[in-house]
């Protein structure tokens, strides 16, 4: 139980670092541009713990779910209108300066976007107006916003490459690893053998586990996808192989079989066809698998390695609707959860916990997995937030570049420049974002707890 805990706190630990590393990207720049930085905040709720440096207040807030910077100034007012506070206490109204404030009740909408835009112009003191954040250029803006997923991205980079260069990779060996004892076509029901079922090639012939490829026909053999393409092309025809076992070379001979196998992308899937059917041809087929071997990578397999985790993860963010029922269909029923979909912190937790108590997995395994977990999630953290909506990080991106875009062509075109963008009038939308992004939190959390994702099998 204490390894558990060990892994637990190892990813909390792990993610409050990331998520203080995010907001120092934010801050950074935010201080070198200028603008004031009231609070830097690793959590939400109460405040267990702050400091006070100079003008920003430091600290660690209970739910350790984010992060936030505070910034004077994140919405600019209104053109031609001052602020003013209703005397009700509860809202705050703006009125067109020299006329008669409205009697209607401003509606919920309004009342968001009031109310942000006046807490933004509470936040600037005294001849400090010069360092809001809104009185930025947009190219600043633009890095002050990206910082924090930038630095998610420099993690992940740092994480991979640790996990690649220090620890390796595991890679296909020549040495067989497993020899199947019978021969079932790919679309088979079955995954075990029967008295009744055909000899796999291989165990035919004596192959054994731990039997090293030498040759195949003369040809030596150097990789374990050569030996594969061989056998494949090689259906009905006798091979003479030589293979090395306990140091010493023997020669067999094998018939591969033509039996029915997937057809693999290059990720190990199986591809499908229009109507979403597995495709299959017919190949050569012996019944063995290779042995994995962990293999230090070159630097060159870093980014690589980054650019296909952003992929996967951005994938399952442009499908996150679809993989959301399909989660809630297997919290709610006796289905099982996609292990390629979507996890909540929680559910991390508990598979770091689980890798951390397997007596069967080596301790740099254990490291290596964790590495690569925490990689992961910063690679997550990367992507999601630039998600060009409100609250995250590409909303606040996106809005400065429309401003950027409005004025460019304002100049272009000899108008008069359009000012700053009113992102505050974004605030139901952003709202509602808040919302989504608080059921799909719970909705995972939840399935994380009732129906855990089982990558052991």
């Amino acid at each position: 139980m204490l390894l558990f805990i060990l892994g637990v706190l190892v990813i909390v630990v792990g993610l409050a670092l990331s998520i203080g590393l995010h907001e120092i990207g934010h801050l950074v720049p935010a201080k070198l541009f200028g603008v004031k930085v009231t609070q830097y905040m690793i959590g939400f709720g109460p405040t267990l713990f702050s400091k006070k440096k100079g003008e920003t207040e430091y600290g660690v807030k209970a739910i350790p779910l984010g992060g936030y910077i505070a910034m004077i100034g994140m919405f600019p007012p209104r053109k031609g209108e001052a602020v003013r506070t209703a005397s009700t206490g509860f809202f705050d109204t703006l009125v067109q300066e020299g006329e008669p404030a409205a009697t209607k009740k401003p509606s919920a909408a309004a009342t968001m976007v009031e109310d942000a835009r006046q807490a933004s112009a509470e936040s600037i003191g005294a001849g400090e107006d010069h360092r809001a954040f809104y009185r930025l250029p947009v190219l600043k803006r633009i890095i002050i916003m990206l910082g924090g997923p930038f630095m998610n991205l420099l993690i992940a980079v740092v994480l991979f490459a640790v996990l690649l260069m220090g620890f390796g990779a595991a890679q296909a060996t020549t040495t067989v690893g497993s020899v199947s004892e019978c021969v079932l076509p790919a679309t088979s029901d079955r995954q075990t053998c029967e008295a009744s079922d055909e000899v796999a090639p291989g165990a035919a012939a004596g192959l054994q586990p731990g039997d090293r490829f030498v040759s195949i026909n003369g040809t030596p053999i150097e990789t374990w996808e050569q030996s594969t393409e061989i056998i494949r092309d090689s259906a009905g025809d006798t091979l003479s192989v030589v293979v090395e076992r306990d140091g010493v070379e023997q020669t067999l001979t094998i018939t591969p079989k033509l039996t029915e196998r997937y057809v693999l992308n290059d990720a190990a899937e199986p591809e499908t066809d229009a109507s979403g059917d597995a495709i299959t041809e017919q190949v050569g087929f012996v019944g063995i698998g290779t042995a994995s071997a962990t293999v230090p990578q070159p630097a060159s397999a870093v980014l690589p390695l980054v650019g296909q985790t952003i992929g996967t993860t951005a994938n399952i963010i442009l499908n996150l609707p679809q993989r959301l029922i399909d989660v809630a269909n297997a919290a709610f029923s006796s289905g099982e959860r996609d292990p390629n979909g979507p996890i909540s912190v929680v559910g991390v937790g508990r598979i770091a916990g689980e890798i951390t108590m397997m007596d069967t997995i080596p301790a740099a395994d254990k490291v290596a997995t964790m590495l690569g977990i925490l990689g992961s999630v910063n690679i997550a953290l990367f992507v999601f937030n630039l998600v060009p909506l409100l609250p995250l990080d590409g909303g606040h991106v996106a809005g400065a570049l429309f401003e950027g875009i409005r004025r460019f062509f304002a100049k272009l075109f000899g108008k008069r420049d359009p000012g700053p963008v009113d992102m505050a009038k974004l605030m139901p939308l952003t709202f509602a974002v808040v919302i989504l992004l608080g059921g799909m939190s719970l909705l995972l959390i939840y399935a994380d707890i009732v129906k855990p994702i089982n990558i052991f099998g």
